[in-house]
């Protein structure tokens, strides 16, 4: 899709008065982000080249957003700053696929850094971002889930005119990759997307989004969350999603013609929350996604290691949640889900198998000098000898936000 058309078709609402701003400086913020992050991976079989992988970093990540000037058109400046600390990865123990340094020639680096900024221009209630920036939208998504995150380059155009209509038009060309400082070490060739979020009422929402990806692929994503309140304390929801994706031009991720879609159901019962999902791939090839970004996967079976993605996959999740609240600790959270999937094809079998059970708890301090510190230890065993990955993971992770003015 051309750049101008996404323009026209993103502009094509009428404007209002400029949005309240309290100026360039008033409304300016200054966060900084501690993380403290250790990863292992123990391999049980012989098929990996590496049997135990480790690793152990510090991470800060520091976000300035500017307000905007006064006037019809705001203009401002965003920006970010990363920056990893190996803390230790003893020799042998580095890889297997913890993402969390940057390497070389001669293994982990001790430290890498990486950042950039973005300049911003509003008109009433329209925003155009150009430059780096973390970009969360189901045909474009930055992922947060390793020691720094990645990164995007390109422009991105948001209006909310409409009342409850959010939309998104973007030109992207470069990505930066979590454990990467390199400006493009994502291979991102160029990215067209437009889309948007209708918020119909307060208990359903509405999504529709398209991408495409130079030499890669296009995609169509649509997606529907609907709420439905039944009494104090009480809520159950549905969530669709899914996606259309097909190879175009030199089909680097091989030839693609596939859909992929879940639903899942879902039910708060004051502490307690349960959820079971479907999600189900038809046509050729996976559900391929990351040179658009590693959380470019709005699926219910979407989850701590496998996506469950693979060529005509189905996979059912069950999943249980407790709120630790209703117990006198406020601030403490559980959570275990386990995942099977069957059917899929691989250059072995038509017929393969795969599981994942994953445990996360959290704890958030609530209040006094150390106020929205977080502790969280996350654990995922999985298995499939079809794919040839068996192997248990431990990730334990302490955040600590500081929000400078």
């Amino acid at each position: 899709m051309k750049i101008k058309n996404l323009l026209a078709l993103a502009c094509a609402v009428p404007l209002t008065a400029q949005a309240d701003t309290g100026g360039f400086v008033e409304d300016a913020h200054l966060s900084i982000k501690a993380r403290n992050f250790y990863m292992n991976r123990n391999f049980l079989d012989d098929r990996t080249a590496q049997n135990y992988s480790e690793e152990w970093a510090q991470g800060f990540i520091a976000t300035f957003e500017s307000g905007f000037t006064q006037g019809t058109v705001g203009f401002g400046v965003d920006a970010i700053g990363l920056l990893g600390i190996k803390l230790d990865t003893g020799n042998g123990r580095k890889g297997g696929g913890t993402l969390l340094l940057e390497e070389d020639s001669d293994g982990a680096k001790d430290s890498y850094s990486k950042g950039g900024a973005a300049l911003k221009a509003r008109l009433s209630k329209t925003e155009l971002k150009f430059g780096e920036q973390l970009v969360n939208l189901p045909v474009l998504a930055t992922t947060d889930n390793r020691l720094l995150p990645e990164t995007t380059q390109g422009w991105l155009l948001t209006s909310k005119e409409l009342d409850g209509l959010t939309m998104h038009a973007g030109h992207f060309t470069a990505m930066r990759s979590r454990d990467q400082s390199e400006h493009d070490s994502g291979r991102l060739s160029s990215l067209d997307l437009i889309g948007a979020d209708y918020q119909l009422n307060r208990n359903l929402n509405l999504r529709a989004y398209h991408s495409d990806v130079d030499d890669y692929w296009r995609k169509y994503y649509v997606g529907a969350t609907a709420v439905m309140p039944l009494s104090d304390g009480y809520a159950f929801k549905l969530d669709f999603n899914g996606y259309d994706t097909r190879s175009q031009g030199q089909a680097r991720a091989g030839e693609l013609d596939n859909r992929i879609w879940s639903l899942a159901a879902s039910l708060t019962a004051g502490p307690h929350g349960f959820l079971i999902a479907h999600q189900r791939v038809s046509g050729q090839g996976n559900y391929t996604y990351g040179v658009d970004g590693n959380s470019t996967v709005f699926l219910a079976n979407s989850v701590q290691y496998s996506d469950f993605n693979y060529e005509n996959e189905r996979s059912w999740q069950a999943r249980y949640d407790f709120n630790f609240a209703a117990l006198g600790v406020p601030g403490l959270t559980f959570m275990t889900r386990y995942l099977r999937g069957t059917d899929f094809h691989t250059a072995q079998t038509d017929n393969g198998r795969a599981w994942e059970r994953d445990i996360d708890v959290k704890y958030v301090v609530q209040s006094g000098s150390a106020k929205d510190l977080s502790f969280r230890v996350r654990q995922a065993s999985f298995r499939s000898p079809d794919r040839g990955v068996n192997f248990n993971e431990v990730r334990l992770i302490t955040e600590y936000p500081l929000n400078l003015f």
